[in-house]
């Protein structure tokens, strides 16, 4: 008996001899013939199957379990009577199929595993076996080097067009690839991870339980997987790196850490990614920082001495947190620092209470955990980590006087209420980071929080507070850091500062202006690649309010990088991200209103101010408050259904809107309008209320009112969902934004090409880019991709890269001579120095040898033989003054003519020579090329010599001992094995430094030759060059290292002809 395994290969081979109660058995027609012996060859060799076989199929399935196969039919046999005797009279009682195929699997796989007992190790070397072989299959098939970590493979089928086509789909960890051969048709797919758009899992008549792959120019289909959902999970997390990539350079970073190739089998690379996607749960669902590393997790019970019962969950074990979670949606949630244990221990087990753990913390709370599997090894692995927890202790520092909880007038009484409600909340369920965080917290949130609360509340849900016990001094040594620098966020942070709740008290005075300057200054210096974003200053000051600065950085911290990721960044990603999640939302609950709001625009424009400040700008502040209380404890989910029910109570108005204008102005009244009726003092409404309220007064709505109302109608939103949801636009928001960069580039760019040939060539470029992160030898290429510049500075090369796209696209292909030009125009075009080059200065050079005319051709070919210009050393520590610089020169009007340029000596003359030698190899002209070349070159040294009585008469230069020259140079003489000079001269033989000629002297000379002039006046056409560029399927890689062994031109030159010295 076989293992049972999918299948889903062709049933046209294949008869039926026996059939009972959703079990086949067949045997595969013409076994033994010349028919399926040639099938065997044309079809992949890992198609091949034994002769016999029994399958599992219900009747709704497209897919069959083979549970048996055999060799001959007299094996095949003894395996169908086992089956009679044995299950198939068991299988006949069941009346639902899955439980069919639920029990047969169970059964087989019981026999295997019996079976199989002691032969694990053997097994596992087996998996890791094929998994190799696939490896290297996929590297073979795909052009992939050994870089490329190769995760999982999978049998499928991808539809090209209607017909299926059976095969095997890769997933690496940067690319998405296919093969199928299949009787004597290949088909061959490789899509780029960072090229995906949308990916999708569907069921469709035509497409039953399918993967949809889109990118921008088309969509793939992949279906009849073993497991989809597992298939379809690895494909969302390898996707999402990807758009990780685009982002920042961290996740470049994240793709080194995983396991390196041919060290294990599929399984390892991916329990890394799944190990992951666990962490990131893990962290969401605690708040937990984003070096927290989940250990292990395991079902248990919690007594909760509150309700008087155990609670069924899970208890999660990480290096720094005991953490645990009801089954059961908001009944109980827990979370113990390791720092705050003081003692773990075994309780006495009973019938009623089986393997008890004991956790007391230092503040006298006990927490018993019941029902735990391997409980020795649990609780060894909690001391574990307790012996390596420090013993960290901190304290709050006082707030500002300024900025106290005096600020705010609530009333007396039901301020009062509300602190007595928490006290007896605290009593019951704990106070501080072990709080016992049921149901009841929630409605105690909903209801407001305390103002002498607020901040330390704050601090717990969101998670911060344990950042901040983890960090002691951090924040003030930041400060200290970041004191005096000058950067564009600090200016941009100033230019803000006092438009940051001018109309409270506590920002109207430089005391709290400084502590928002220390916390936004200190932030910035933290996370540059955020720095500061408009919106921040709003956040900050709020959290100032109520928390010491301290507090409000590390809440400022996890807003940014935790609760509201990408948000805050250069191209507010996040907020894109959860703007596409609201309108789907919106399409969702609200249709009719949602097809209106399309028409007019407002979804967009509303709801980037109404997430990036959590309502806080465009709600009366009193109200507001509220909003962020709910939201540090809830998340996200609360701002999603707070905007549905503002939408929602407006719906009539909204659909009555003729224009966005008049939409925006009934929401915005609508917003000024809500009121928290708990407070003494009236809200200040905005002044667009102000000239838009008419005659009537405009109607109140309470903000609890409110927040009840979101909860009643739309709190059947849960996190999980909206992180699909999130995953989903990301891929839409990010492909965007590229586009977007791509248009700005092209955009920016002043060349002859179209801008069909420019999008392409940028696309190619950015190819070339993300390739050398991939897989770069060094880790340089990721560390220099920075989303944070602008757009034209986002994706440069190394000379390298140049290189390689030099050898493929330029039109002057010179053979071995290629790199040593591509080097030469690198410089040229390099000339701040940094060692990278930009789109728009690469398509400077390629147009200039598409485009020019035979003087910009000559020009650009005789600048690349001179030295490359000099910068100045400031030049290469870039900030934003320095974009600024670029910025101006460009705007400069300046025209270079051929007097500008300099004289060219002996030495750059014969690399000169050489590089026209060796540019005419491929055309058919090629004996007359060469023959002008000779003529010109003969004619130029005669000038140099001539001009040399004129310019330096009265210097006497060495005689150097070359071969003597009569008439014209001969083709002969122009030959790779000639006179070497450079890095070590012949003996006898110098350079003629006095000797030298002009651009306009070549130009004469090379216009005397119709030959050459044909061949530089000659029109070329890129398209052919792009099209083998995009269809070349092997993969062009190099490290540095190896490209230097190859192709570093050694400092010899060939020296074609040299002039005997003429004496006077």
């Amino acid at each position: 008996m076989q293992r049972s395994e999918d299948r889903c290969d062709m049933r046209s081979f294949w008869l039926i001899e026996n059939e009972a109660c959703c079990c086949i058995l067949d045997h595969l027609e013409g076994f033994g013939r010349l028919l399926v012996g040639t099938l065997d060859v044309v079809l992949d060799s890992s198609a091949r199957v034994a002769p016999y076989r029994i399958l599992l199929q219900t009747a709704d399935s497209q897919i069959y379990w083979n549970i048996a196969c055999g060799s001959s039919r007299k094996e095949i046999t003894e395996h169908w009577d086992w089956l009679e005797s044995n299950l198939l009279q068991t299988i006949s009682i069941f009346d639902n199929d899955e439980d069919v195929t639920t029990f047969v699997k169970g059964k087989i796989s019981g026999i295997i595993a019996e079976e199989n007992r002691g032969k694990q190790g053997e097994e596992q070397e087996e998996d890791c076996g094929k998994f190799r072989e696939a490896e290297l299959k996929m590297r073979r098939l795909f052009g992939m080097p050994d870089e490329e970590k190769l995760v999982n493979y999978y049998s499928c089928s991808y539809w090209k067009g209607r017909v299926p086509r059976q095969g095997w789909l890769y997933l690496s960890v940067n690319h998405l690839c296919f093969y199928s051969f299949l009787l004597g048709k290949e088909v061959t797919l490789v899509v780029p991870w960072t090229e995906v758009t949308q990916l999708e899992k569907n069921a469709t008549l035509v497409f039953p339980e399918s993967i949809r792959v889109s990118t921008r120019h088309t969509e793939h289909f992949f279906s009849v997987f073993l497991n989809i959902n597992d298939t379809f999970k690895l494909m969302e997390q390898l996707a999402n790196i990807a758009m990780r990539q685009l982002l920042d350079n961290e996740a470049f970073a994240a793709d080194r850490s995983l396991p390196k190739p041919f060290v294990s089998c599929a399984c390892r690379c991916c329990r890394d990614l799944d190990a992951r996607a666990k962490n990131e749960r893990y962290r969401t669902m605690f708040r937990l920082t984003q070096d927290e590393r989940l250990d292990g997790h395991t079902d248990c019970t919690l007594w909760t001495p509150f309700a008087k019962m155990h609670v069924v969950g899970q208890l999660f074990i990480s290096n720094n947190y005991i953490c645990f979670n009801s089954r059961e949606e908001d009944l109980c949630q827990l979370i113990i620092p390791l720092r705050e244990v003081s003692i773990v221990e075994k309780a006495d087990s009973s019938s009623v209470l089986p393997c008890p753990v004991s956790i007391s913390t230092k503040n006298k709370m006990n927490f018993l955990f019941a029902n735990l599997k391997d409980r020795d090894f649990l609780v060894q692995r909690i001391s574990d980590f307790l012996q390596r927890t420090p013993d960290s202790s901190w304290g709050d520092t006082s707030p500002l006087s300024l900025i106290g909880h005096s600020v705010c007038h609530l009333s007396a009484m039901k301020e009062k209420m509300k602190e007595e409600a928490w006290k007896i909340h605290f009593s019951e369920f704990g106070r501080g980071v072990c709080m016992y965080r049921t149901a009841r917290t929630r409605e105690l949130v909903l209801s407001g929080i305390p103002e002498r609360l607020r901040g330390e509340l704050w601090l717990l849900f969101s998670g911060a507070q344990n950042e901040m016990a983890s960090h002691p001094g951090y924040y003030g040594d930041l400060v200290e850091q970041a004191m005096g620098l000058c950067s564009l966020a600090t200016e941009e942070i100033e230019r803000d500062l006092h438009r940051s709740m001018p109309e409270h008290r506590a920002f109207q005075n430089e005391t709290g202006i400084a502590a928002l300057r220390r916390v936004l200054t200190a932030y910035a210096h933290r996370n540059p690649g955020i720095g500061y974003c408009q919106a921040m200053n709003i956040v900050t000051s709020v959290l100032l309010l109520y928390c010491t600065e301290q507090e409000a950085f590390w809440l400022l911290v996890a807003l940014c990088e935790r609760m509201l990721p990408d948000y805050y960044n250069t191209r507010v990603v996040g907020a894109l991200v959860d703007q596409g999640v609201f309108e789907e939302l919106t399409r969702a609950f609200l249709p009719l209103l949602y097809e209106h709001m399309q028409e007019l625009g407002v979804i967009s424009t509303i709801s980037l101010s109404w997430f990036l400040t959590l309502f806080l700008s465009v709600m009366p502040f009193d109200s507001a408050v509220l909003l962020v209380d709910c939201f540090f404890y809830e998340g996200i989910k609360v701002i999603f259904q707070v905007a549905l029910a503002v939408l929602h109570d407006n719906m009539d108005a909204l659909l009555s809107c003729n224009d966005e204008g008049e939409a925006m102005t009934i929401l915005g009244r609508y917003l000024d309008n809500v009121v928290n009726k708990q407070t003494v003092t009236p809200p200040i409404p905005h002044l667009h209320a102000l000239l838009t309220s008419g005659d009537e007064p405009p109607r109140e709505i309470d903000i609890f009112d409110l927040i009840k109302s979101s909860y009643e109608k739309f709190g059947s939103l849960r996190s999980d969902v909206i992180e699909q949801m999130r995953f989903k636009q990301r891929l839409k928001v990010i492909q965007s934004l590229e586009d977007t960069a791509k248009r700005s580039v092209v955009g920016a760019v002043s060349s002859a090409f179209s801008i069909e040939e420019l999008e392409e060539l940028y696309c190619l470029f950015k190819s070339k880019h993300m390739t050398s992160c991939y897989w770069g030898s060094s880790s340089s290429a990721a560390e220099r991709h920075d989303p944070s510049l602008p757009y034209l500075e986002q994706y440069r090369i190394d000379p390298v890269q140049f290189t390689q796209l030099f050898t493929a696209l330029a039109p002057w292909v010179c053979g071995g001579h290629t790199p040593s030009l591509s080097t030469r125009l690198f410089r040229l075009l390099d000339q701040n120095q940094d060692g990278l080059v930009n789109f728009k200065e690469f398509i400077t050079g390629l147009s200039g040898m598409y485009h020019g005319d035979m003087t910009e051709k000559l020009k650009l070919l005789y600048k690349l033989h001179l030295p490359p210009g000099n910068s100045s050393p400031e030049e290469k520590v870039k900030d934003y003054r320095y974009y600024l610089r670029m910025w101006a020169k460009e705007k400069e009007l300046k025209r270079e003519t051929i007097k500008d340029l300099p004289r060219m000596n002996q030495e750059q003359f014969i690399e000169f020579c050489k590089t026209l030698y060796n540019m005419f190899s491929e055309e058919p002209l090629e004996q007359e090329l060469y023959h002008s070349i000779a003529t010109v070159a003969s004619l130029l040294l005669r000038i140099g010599e001539v001009g040399k009585k004129f310019n330096n008469g009265s210097k006497k230069s060495e005689s150097i001992d070359a071969q003597a020259l009569s008439g014209s140079l001969q083709c002969e003489d122009i030959a790779d094995d000639t006179v070497l000079i450079g890095g070590g001269l012949r003996q006898g033989s110098t350079l003629d430094a006095d000797w030298s000629i002009t651009f306009e002297q070549v130009l004469a000379s090379l216009l005397t030759e119709p030959p050459l002039v044909d061949y530089f006046e000659k029109k070329r056409d890129i398209q052919s060059k792009m099209a083998a560029c995009k269809a070349q399927r092997a993969v062009e890689y190099f490290t540095l290292k190896a490209f230097q062994r190859k192709h570093v031109i050694p400092g010899l030159i060939y020296s074609y002809v040299l002039m005997d010295k003429v004496s006077d």
